[in-house]
């Protein structure tokens, strides 16, 4: 007798109503009797020839519609676990080409180098020839970047590339290669002047140390040009920087004193009204912070070893949270303490999410709606925005 699949789990896989996971299964398809699957509706063919070996994308083969199912379901699954309804609004998803992020091996084999994800569940690499999810700019320089690896990266080792697209062009950080000599510094540099660097830093071991950075490399947040260090922390798409700034200035209002925790760069203090307060642990990112807003209240702290307690919550009107995915525990139990009237939660896990907007609905606090917000397309990451209040 045939199964229908009735939804998909958080690696990916189709589930049916006893708990049977099929891949690539999609709610609508039928698992048939022989154990092949029937593909209903919300299936598209991927477009990627890499998919699905290449770990980068899990879900290539859902329709706009099914994915944008998928993400619904798992914030819904997940504050199911701990009780909780609210309103789950319609997911926002990055398009295709727009990620200005990422993070690639590399090894060097056969005398030359291969760039790209991780094969899924593995250590091999899947030497990208396409990508669907890379912003055009970041992709371009893997070719040229293959050519460079070759002679800088030891014969059978592996590196890490990491690409940021900043407001000057590429941000490019190598780590595990050596750059010995006046001809290698000089490779790097032509390099760099060839595909238009922004910056090139590399890391043998001891931290990242930029070598090329013509000008000073920024990131706009808001209308404000921000330093950005090297490795910094970066909503992965501008589309999905911009839903979730535009989600946390509805929950927050006209807050004539919000405060911003676990604020990074500044995404959504640069963002906000009134008269703000900013909290990182970061001292890199406090610092650019700081700089691009010296009038802003910007602290270096540790919010998971010093959260804000009730006496110095009760001066805001209005809390912004956007914790890293352990999520923010003991900060959102002060805040059941307080009297602040209304929290913005920005999360990277839906799972941590429940468990503390469960913390802060026994605490008082009424989850009002979350929108989903899938910046990393195609994969079963989902991000997502709340608003609370009491």
């Amino acid at each position: 007798m045939s199964e229908p699949i009735v939804r998909i789990a958080a690696r990916g896989d189709g589930v049916t109503a006893n708990g049977r996971h099929v891949p690539f299964g999609v709610p609508g398809d039928l698992v048939l009797d022989d154990g092949t699957l029937k593909e209903g509706p919300g299936h598209q063919e991927p477009p990627c020839r890499h998919f699905p070996e290449c770990g980068g994308c899990q879900l290539q083969h859902l329709t706009d519609e099914a994915y944008a199912d998928y993400c619904q379901s798992r914030v819904g699954g997940a504050l199911a676990q701990h009780s909780i309804e609210t309103d789950i609004r319609e997911p926002m998803l990055s398009p295709p080409r727009s990620r200005r992020r990422a993070s690639l091996r590399a090894l060097k084999a056969g005398g030359r180098a291969l760039i790209g994800f991780n094969e899924a569940s593995s250590n091999r690499i899947v030497d990208m020839r396409e990508c669907h999810v890379l912003r055009p700019e970041l992709f371009a320089l893997l070719q040229p970047l293959r050519a460079l690896l070759g002679t800088i990266l030891p014969a059978k080792r592996t590196g890490d590339v990491h690409l940021t697209f900043a407001d000057q062009g590429v941000d490019l950080m190598l780590k595990g290669v050596k750059v010995e000599g006046l001809e290698a510094i000089e490779a790097l540099t032509a390099f760099c002047e060839a595909n238009g660097l922004a910056r090139l830093s590399i890391d043998e071991g001891y931290g990242a140390e930029p070598r090329y950075e013509p000008r000073p490399v920024t990131v706009t947040l808001g209308a404000v040009a921000v330093p950005l260090p090297v490795g910094a922390f970066l909503q992965a798409t501008r589309e999905g920087e911009a839903a979730l700034v535009s989600a946390v200035l509805e929950a927050v209002g006209d807050a004539a004193h919000p405060l911003d925790l676990f604020a990074g760069l500044g995404t959504f203090a640069l963002a906000l009204p009134g008269r703000v307060t900013a909290a990182e642990a970061s001292r890199q990112a406090i610092l650019a912070l700081k700089r691009s807003a010296p009038a802003m209240d910007a602290q270096h702290r540790d919010l998971y070893r010093r959260p804000f307690d009730a006496a110095e919550l009760a001066g805001h009107d209005a809390v912004v949270l956007d914790p890293p995915r352990a999520g923010a525990e003991e900060q959102v139990k002060a805040l059941t303490a307080s009297v602040v009237p209304c929290i913005a939660y920005v999360s990277c896990n839906p799972a941590t999410f429940a468990r503390d907007a469960r913390i802060l609905v026994d605490g008082g606090y009424r989850l009002t709606w979350v929108r989903p917000v899938g910046q990393f397309l195609w994969s079963t990451h989902v991000e997502l925005a709340a608003a609370f209040n009491r």
